[in-house]
């Protein structure tokens, strides 16, 4: 079979799923993947606004079975050693996360994405860093959005070492500059233990933090990461010696849903792909026309 990839083979007919994205596991479906016309809008040197509304319309609808594409990757890496006990590392700019960082990629890693399981950090990240390159890296869009690392900022250590995280994350609030104009940090945030993925939006100039959420529920599900953000925004903007001119507020974000247990991780990586796409630091209460729902 594998040598059958790209071409045209018979095939029995009670073994064709016309509406399934995965046959072996029906419940699950992946939101889309980043099209290719929006990897490649990004130049080093300039974003035309133009180019990125126009790839943010015009996002490829796949269904069916396993696409060509992901087969095609599936197959490719299944060659290589990193399935057979070997890792990769990946070194990111410190524009990234505001400081240097590397990601060890292992089989585990792709399996995650080749079997549709939940995603774990390393895979987040990754994928943040591939936006990074190919959308943002040498743009104005980088002073329009910031990352935090999920490694750095989530459920566990904020119960370990509430402080800790606090003040890590000041410093990445204070390695980004002045913050005076709109700019967006995005946290994937995990409630731990592997568990739920969610996505906080901050816009450090109008103290706004976006929350959302691809199950139902608010901020109240986890307390103290709130506590931990709001306690963050405030001490960095003494540091900065800004005046509070108002409460931070909280919005919830109406953004789509999710229909299983696994694609939380799946639905964050999309949320920052949407906005970073559209380039747009507002983000609708009732999300972007655009994407309403996901296939």
């Amino acid at each position: 079979m594998r040598d059958a990839v790209g071409s045209f083979v018979g095939w029995p007919s009670d073994l064709i799923f016309p509406d399934a994205e995965t046959p072996t596991r029906p419940t699950h479906k992946v939101g889309k993947g980043i099209s290719r016309r929006i990897e490649s809008v990004a130049s080093q040197k300039e974003v035309p606004d133009r180019k990125l509304k126009s790839a943010a319309k015009d996002i490829p609808t796949t269904s069916g079975t396993k696409s060509q594409i992901m087969m095609r990757l599936e197959k490719m890496v299944d060659e290589f050693d990193i399935m057979h006990g070997a890792i990769r590392s990946i070194d990111f700019d410190e524009g990234v996360f505001g400081a240097a960082h590397f990601e060890i990629i292992a089989k585990e890693d792709m399996q995650q994405l080749f079997e549709h399981d939940e995603l774990g950090i390393a895979v987040i990240h990754t994928y943040i860093w591939y936006m990074y390159v190919t959308l943002m890296r040498g743009t104005e869009l980088c002073n329009r959005f910031n990352f935090i690392a999920a490694s750095r900022i989530n459920a566990t250590l904020i119960t370990k070492n509430p402080t800790s995280v606090k003040n890590d994350l000041v410093d990445r609030f204070m390695a980004a500059g002045d913050n005076t104009t709109p700019s967006l940090y995005f946290l994937p945030f995990n409630s731990g233990n592997g568990g739920h993925w969610v996505l906080v939006a901050m816009d450090l100039s109008r103290l706004i933090v976006y929350y959302l959420d691809s199950l139902s529920g608010d901020w109240s599900k986890y307390p103290s990461m709130k506590k931990t953000v709001d306690a963050a925004i405030i001490k960095f903007r003494s540091k900065k010696n800004y005046r509070n001119r108002k409460d931070i507020t909280w919005v919830r974000v109406q953004c789509p849903q999710q229909n299983n247990s696994v694609d939380c991780g799946f639905f964050v990586l999309r949320f920052m792909r949407d906005i970073i796409a559209l380039n747009r630091i507002d983000i609708p209460k009732m999300y972007f026309e655009e994407y309403k729902s996901y296939s």
